[in-house]
């Protein structure tokens, strides 16, 4: 299948089609990636922090997927020419792990109890972007997004055609359900299919369930914000696995996967698999991903306006506030992060709506503890005020 053409990656060689490990010198893995962040390490969105390369840096404290990205990025001297496997296979792992159950199969069902999933890859250096969404019955879904980039001119390819496209490259169909997505999504319609995602319909959708139809009166801003806060975006449902790998010669990819907002209703796409939303990538300037409330994020581009904001002269923790502090202006209740890393490899992270945001990156500047955990405190409702 598909995966053999990468077990190389992970020091696997296959022997009489069996798979035997290499003899490999053993890592403390509690000291890499099970660490307590220390209050040095707890990064103000003010400051940005790094400068060695190569380096991976992912969203949350999704360590195992960081730890072999940095693996798969030292298979040559500086990274060199690994960038986009280290950013597809770190992102496989969460996917595989079913990171929070928010990555992956077997998490956040839709309104019909199935799982979909959305995912992309961005190169710095040609500007090319592979990317899937609502993709059905595939597993593999940012493997998938680099055969787009690889093997078609296209950017995007989405739903059943997607996942045709994926079985003629070679990947598997099989159910994304597991007994904890049904059992997510029965508990969900046993309590009146409360939260959801509809609006101005009927039958009112604060109590019941649907079919719904279009309602005629006008819907308040008011009712808007009501229905977000409802509707909580964070820990356990923050959605995406955001990855940026950067060799020594300055050479990025930017990837992204996500199973998308829970209970969402059939079809929705969220911000993960949209250049500039979820992810961006220039060689020239760094690149910068996001993560949290998709549908709000996605109206904004912030990791475009990141990277952008970085080639106007800002450090890239001044840069990651841009997106942020333009949509919690007209959105008080939104939940979400973006992470910016200058092509030097220097990183900043920006936050709103949670108290703190963690990530996990790993470079050289700490010979010790390559692979760390850090945070950021994030901006409150009232720094909020100073938009940039």
């Amino acid at each position: 299948m598909y995966e053999a053409q990468y077990l190389w990656l992970f020091g696997l060689v296959l022997i009489s089609g069996s798979v035997t490990e290499r003899t490999t010198p053993k890592i403390n893995f509690t000291t890499v990636v099970g660490l307590k962040t220390t209050p040095a390490m707890r990064s103000s969105s003010a400051s940005s922090l790094g400068g060695s390369l190569p380096m991976v840096i992912n969203t949350w404290n999704f360590t195992d997927a960081n730890f072999l990205a940095w693996r798969i990025l030292n298979v040559t001297q500086g990274g060199l020419r690994q960038t986009r496997n280290a950013v597809v296979e770190g992102c496989t792992r969460c996917e595989q792990q079913q990171c929070d159950r928010t990555v992956g199969y077997g998490g956040s069902p839709d309104e019909l109890g199935e799982t979909t999933l959305d995912a992309m890859i961005m190169d710095g250096s040609s500007m090319d972007v592979g990317a899937v969404a609502g993709l059905r019955g595939i597993k593999d879904a940012i493997r998938v997004a680099r055969h787009v980039l690889e093997h078609t001119k296209h950017s995007m390819l989405v739903g059943d055609l997607a996942s045709q496209f994926a079985q003629a490259m070679g990947f598997r169909s099989e159910s994304l359900a597991t007994p904890e997505s049904k059992a997510m999504w029965m508990e969900w319609t046993a309590a009146n299919c409360q939260p959801n995602f509809w609006r101005n319909v009927h039958p009112d959708p604060s109590i019941s369930c649907g079919p719904y139809k279009p309602k005629a009166t006008p819907l308040t801003r008011w009712k808007e914000d009501r229905a977000r806060t409802e509707y909580s975006i964070g820990h356990l449902n923050h959605d995406t696995i955001g990855m940026i790998a950067i060799d020594a010669a300055n050479n990025i990819h930017a990837g992204t996967s996500s199973n998308g907002a829970r209970h969402k209703i059939p079809g929705r796409v969220g911000d993960s698999p949209i250049p500039g939303a979820g992810a961006y990538a220039d060689n020239e300037v760094g690149a910068a991903v996001a993560t949290g409330d998709g549908d709000i994020m996605m109206r904004f581009l912030p990791t475009l306006l990141a990277v952008e904001a970085m080639r106007a002269g800002k450090k890239p923790a001044e840069a990651a506030e841009v997106g942020i502090r333009r949509i919690s202006k007209h959105y008080k209740d939104f939940s979400g992060a973006v992470i910016a890393v200058d092509r030097l490899g220097q990183y900043g992270a920006a936050c709103y709506g949670m108290t703190e945001f963690p990530f996990v990156v790993s470079n050289p500047s700490k010979t010790d503890i390559p692979s760390r955990q850090e945070s950021v405190k994030c901006i409150t409702g009232k720094e909020a005020v100073n938009v940039v």
